[in-house]
């Protein structure tokens, strides 16, 4: 798969399917597959939560910004991002240097909120209405994930094998 240029970045809305869908295409191209959120639980030693709890959503978004910009300069890799990784401008700069490879996982209200109805490692989900917190969260963000990626993907119920081959054909038509 020399033809495709890396690093391959995943975006997109909370339970789109980044980390799931990234380690299927790293699996298909063969190359090394990171999940930011993991990553940086793993470099610290902290889950999510955790980090949110003790250094707030601040301190959190300078762990990914800092780990995000190290783990993209690892060249022929796959990158799954947290949702918010975008609200960061340093982030959304990174990602507009490789925005031929930044791929913007979409999901449907209804879909997100059915996968992630009783995830309780989301901190930003916490709250008494977390589909309103959902639908906030789209408004906010879907016009700088739009302006961070070239390639768009709706994975809805689809199958995550059939999203990868989308993703490459989408990546294979770029090279046309």
């Amino acid at each position: 798969m020399s033809d495709i240029a890396f690093p391959l970045i995943l975006i997109g809305p909370t339970g789109a399917g980044k980390t799931t869908v990234g380690r299927l295409l790293a699996n298909r191209l063969g190359v090394p597959f990171f999940d930011l959120d993991e990553e940086i639980e793993s470099r610290c030693g902290a889950d999510i939560p955790w980090i949110f709890d003790v250094e707030g959503e601040s301190g959190f978004r300078d762990r990914e910004a800092r780990v995000l910009s190290d783990l993209v300069g690892q060249g022929d890799v796959v990158v799954s991002t947290g949702a918010g990784v975008i609200l960061r401008q340093e982030n959304r700069e990174l990602l507009a240097k490789h925005i031929n490879r930044v791929i913007w996982l979409q999901v449907d209200l209804k879909t997100q909120f059915d996968r992630l109805k009783n995830d309780k490692n989301r901190p930003l989900l916490q709250v008494a209405d977390p589909k309103a917190k959902l639908r906030a969260m789209a408004i906010e963000r879907e016009p700088l994930y739009q302006s961070c990626a070239s390639i768009q993907v709706q994975t809805r119920k689809t199958n995550p094998s059939i999203v990868v081959h989308q993703i490459m054909e989408q990546l294979h038509g770029e090279e046309r």
